[in-house]
């Protein structure tokens, strides 16, 4: 198939591509930036609460916001993992063409 320029589409999608460049590092860096700030100051929140109700400060709240913490850096080691590895993948291909 044709586009009205006369290219075929594969032309569309390298512009569509072009235009889009800075997609996959943004949706990167909103994954990473979740795990870093949403999972500690989950943690917080609940501690406080926990805090709060059993009448133990600081000692819920400093347990909750390491165990936060803790969840927060596993979640972005398996993330980065997984975006090395797509970049690996992404560098044979260019390396066969």
């Amino acid at each position: 198939m044709k586009n009205e320029d006369g290219d075929g589409l594969e032309s569309d999608a390298k512009k569509r591509a072009e235009e889009n460049w800075w997609r996959p590092a943004f949706v990167m860096f909103s994954r990473f930036f979740g795990w870093i700030i949403f999972p500690p100051l989950i943690g917080a929140g609940i501690g406080m609460w926990l805090d709060k109700k059993y009448n133990s400060e600081p000692w819920l709240f400093l347990i909750s916001v390491g165990a936060a913490f803790i969840f927060a850096m596993v979640g972005l080691v398996k993330n980065a993992v997984k975006e090395l590895k797509k970049l690996e993948n992404l560098n044979k291909k260019d390396d066969r063409k």
